[in-house]
């Protein structure tokens, strides 16, 4: 019942009274976020969400846009600047996904939305974690978020999915706030940005670097349809 006739509604709810609540906040960061970043506060990206459909996820920018002489993206150390580190250690870049939440292309609790690149990757198991909307919080992420293993953030995905209910989702959300106060678990150990699947699968042996190869391609196609 509260799966299929509850949840929505309440996400909705939660997310309009939040923004209406947090709209001071939104605007500094709004602001801030011009300055820090020279330029456009917010980053979109494409995400799967429901049934594998891809929309627009939307966050603070927390890396700028600088180039080398060639006109390519200076690595992600470089342009993480202070500022953009303080926003993903207290989880406010995530704040703009409210909107995304309000629009039904995500939840206040759910599997998180992994970019396209990474669901290309997964198992056929593993992709029915896209059977429900993808949340701004998760089981993964109260259980280590990205300093847990692929293969464990994707079970729990998949646990979560399996008993999706009104007491496990206000457990989350209370969780979620404790591990936001003690920045617990943003990045993996020794690393700014979390490694995608491809790379991670690459690197560990599991798939070729043809399998590699593939997968990226498909993931250029499904963003580009989706465009």
């Amino acid at each position: 019942m509260y799966a299929r006739f509850l949840k929505r509604p309440l996400d909705f709810c939660c997310a309009l009274a939040a923004l209406l609540a947090l709209s001071p906040l939104l605007l500094v960061l709004t602001v801030l976020g011009a300055v820090k970043m020279h330029g456009n506060p917010f980053f979109t990206q494409p995400r799967p969400g429901k049934g594998e459909r891809i929309f627009r996820l939307v966050k603070f920018r927390t890396m700028t846009n600088e180039r080398d002489a060639q006109g390519n993206l200076l690595p992600d150390d470089v342009r993480l600047n202070a500022y953009g580190k303080f926003l993903r250690s207290t989880s406010l870049d995530e704040l703009p996904e409210l909107f995304n939440i309000l629009k039904g292309d995500m939840a206040v609790i759910g599997p998180r939305p992994q970019l396209v690149r990474d669901m290309v990757f997964m198992t056929a198991e593993q992709r029915r974690r896209h059977t429900v909307r993808q949340g701004l919080s998760g089981l993964a992420q109260v259980n280590g978020r990205n300093a847990v293993t692929w293969e464990s953030k994707i079970a729990y995905d998949l646990q979560y999915i399996e008993k999706i209910t009104l007491l496990g989702d206000i457990r989350i959300i209370l969780t979620t706030l404790g591990k936001v106060f003690k920045r617990d678990g943003i990045t993996e150990e020794g690393s700014d940005t979390a490694t995608d699947l491809g790379d991670y699968l690459l690197a560990s042996g599991k798939i070729t670097r043809e399998q590699y190869d593939r997968g990226q391609q498909e993931a250029r196609r499904l963003i580009a349809e989706a465009s």
